[in-house]
């Protein structure tokens, strides 16, 4: 996927102010709508100018934008690192998955999955309008030992916002969350009160925090579930044995089944994330041999070549 300057695009400074966007796109409307162009290409480059200006004319979907393609030029090969978008706080309202259809793969990989409609509505009947605030979106990155420890963070979110100038900026909001014992990626934590103010006598919005986890360097995390590669020697692989594996909350002893092969798979119920639903644990057996490196070890190799005689390709021959 390619790099698109949506800035080149529209023919305007990274730093335009919102005004001088919005002048630039309506210039380019003029010029390339295709009930009044007489351009070749009028369709395809008034869909790359939408496209543009609903990045662009948006406070958020520019903000993450400009934080994402620092550095990229137009046609450069791209792909977002995952979690691109972690920490940033967006309203509910700006993100349609209608969108992402109407535009190409670039607009949908960034803009695609954030379908997160806002709720607020006014109220006629009353004397004086109101209505609830939004609610807001983030997504933020946490570790995997606080799904079984529980914890307080201090969360920082990236808040867009317009200056004086009408140049878009961020802000940054630090927020105390309590994580609780149990979360699982994907799961909301939801701050009652620290979403948009309402309007006149409506209610503060929420802000939803969609967790997910950084990477560990032993775990791998599928939904409530995570799975781990042991090692073993071969002769716990081919006896048996009683092994321990380390945890996040302790050491559980686990049977390695006489006869056990590398790559087989043994699942553990119940002892993933520990959940209201716990997941479960899926360890992956490595056998692992020891080296040959002295005369002792060189002669018990030996031995097992001779006395065993094993053929692991036996079955594959023709």
């Amino acid at each position: 996927m390619q790099y698109k300057d949506y800035y080149q695009i529209l023919g305007v400074p990274r730093d335009a102010a919102q005004a001088d966007i919005k002048k630039a796109f309506r210039k380019l409307a003029r010029k390339f709508h295709p009930d009044v162009s007489k351009e070749v290409d009028a369709e395809a480059r008034m869909k790359e100018v939408n496209e543009a200006y609903t990045v662009l004319s948006d406070t958020e979907k520019r903000a993450a934008y400009d934080q994402l393609g620092r550095g990229y030029q137009p046609g450069q090969e791209f792909k977002p690192p995952p979690n691109w978008d972690a920490g940033f706080e967006f309203s509910g309202q700006h993100f349609s998955g209608a969108e992402a259809m109407d535009f190409g793969d670039f607009f949908a990989e960034l803009f695609g999955h954030q379908n997160r409609p806002g709720h607020g509505r006014f109220d006629s009947r009353s004397a004086d309008f109101q209505a609830p605030g939004e609610d807001h979106h983030a997504k933020v990155l946490l570790d995997l030992e606080d799904a079984f420890l529980g914890a307080t963070r201090q969360i920082s979110l990236k808040v867009p916002k317009i200056d004086a100038q009408g140049r878009v900026g961020l802000d940054t909001r630090v927020l105390n969350v309590k994580i609780p014992k149990g979360v699982y990626e994907g799961q909301i934590i939801r701050l009652t009160g620290q979403g948009a103010p309402g309007v006149g006598r409506g209610k503060t919005g929420d802000l939803l925090l969609e967790v997910h986890f950084n990477p560990h360097p032993r775990f791998q995390v599928d939904g409530g579930n995570l799975h781990l590669s042991l090692p073993v020697s071969p002769w716990e692989a081919a006896l048996g044995a009683m092994v321990p594996v380390a945890l996040l909350d302790g050491i559980l002893n686990v049977r390695i089944p006489e006869g056990t092969q590398s790559g087989q798979q043994l699942r553990l119920r119940g002892k993933g994330i520990p959940s209201k639903t716990p997941g479960d644990l899926f360890l992956e057996i490595q056998v692992v041999l020891p080296p040959a490196g002295t005369e002792k070890a060189r002669h018990f190799y030996e031995m097992m070549a001779k006395e065993l005689a094993f053929d692991p390709r036996a079955d594959r021959r023709s």
